[in-house]
């Protein structure tokens, strides 16, 4: 098992008051932040994960979702002092086995390591062919026991990585580094981009930005060059286009349907 927390009182107190041996668990690796911890989770794979979800720098509920569509086998309590209930609702939606709340207390901690590890025991007690999500499969999204659960997971990976668009569009953007973002491979995201808006990663960028270069062709105070840079192209040529690709017509007959004017100057 791993411990992720920003407050160093809490991971070595949770390392040494707790009798690990009793739930037949090793505390592996330790980390104090969102990305020091998510490479500690790929390097070790672990079983059973605690881990505050408001830490500085991350999105918790992002990275939750990640962490159960890459290693869905993998038991999560969360501990945080956010009582939200909706954010608790989500966090348990999207694959949390518990949700406890700082300063958590020895009984609610024993209580989550006995869920967490039953589920696991029944999880490798049932034959091999049986167990969803098993990573010998290698596809994580054939994974998951509970299919309202891994839905739930996918569709907020894909909203989170459409807002990412919506909001970063004007920037250099790759598949990689949306993936990075939201903690999943770029294949896996690839892969959940095509099956639920039927378009790949660049076709999804290049709707963005065509859809916020329309919004700007109504100011007729900005120059087709400089809205082609604002919405994120490097190249005016390019950026008519895709334009032209995406709405069957250039961006400067566009203005001209939209204003009456035959020309721009």
């Amino acid at each position: 098992m791993i411990i992720i927390d920003d407050e160093s009182i809490i991971v070595e107190g949770l390392r040494n008051a707790v009798d690990w041996k009793k739930y037949g668990c090793e505390v592996v690796a330790s980390a104090y932040d969102a990305q020091s911890g998510a490479q500690r989770i790929r390097e070790c794979d672990p079983d059973i994960l605690f881990i505050d979800i408001r830490m500085p720098d991350m999105d918790g509920l992002t990275m939750l979702a990640g962490l159960k569509s890459a290693f869905p086998h993998m038991q999560i309590t969360v501990l945080t002092g956010y009582r939200e209930f909706e954010y608790a609702k989500q966090a348990i939606g999207l694959g949390a086995a518990r949700y406890l709340l700082k300063p958590s207390k020895m009984c609610e901690i024993e209580e989550a390591l006995d869920v967490m590890t039953q589920r696991l025991q029944e999880r490798f007690a049932a034959p091999r062919e049986n167990r969803a999500g098993d990573p010998a499969s290698g596809d994580p999204a054939s994974g998951g026991s509970d299919m309202t659960e891994k839905t739930e997971v996918n569709s907020f990976i894909v909203n989170t990585a459409l807002k990412y668009l919506e909001t970063h569009f004007a920037e250099k953007l790759s598949l990689s580094e949306v993936a990075e973002k939201i903690y999943v491979s770029q294949w896996y995201l690839s892969k959940l981009l095509n099956k639920y808006t039927e378009k790949n990663f660049y076709d999804l960028v290049n709707q963005v930005r065509i859809k916020k270069a329309k919004q700007l062709l109504k100011d007729p105070a900005l120059r087709i060059g400089e809205i082609s840079e604002m919405v994120g192209f490097v190249d005016v040529s390019h950026f008519s286009r895709i334009f032209k690709k995406t709405e069957n017509i250039s961006p400067k007959d566009y203005r001209n349907s939209l204003s009456g004017r035959e020309g721009e100057t």
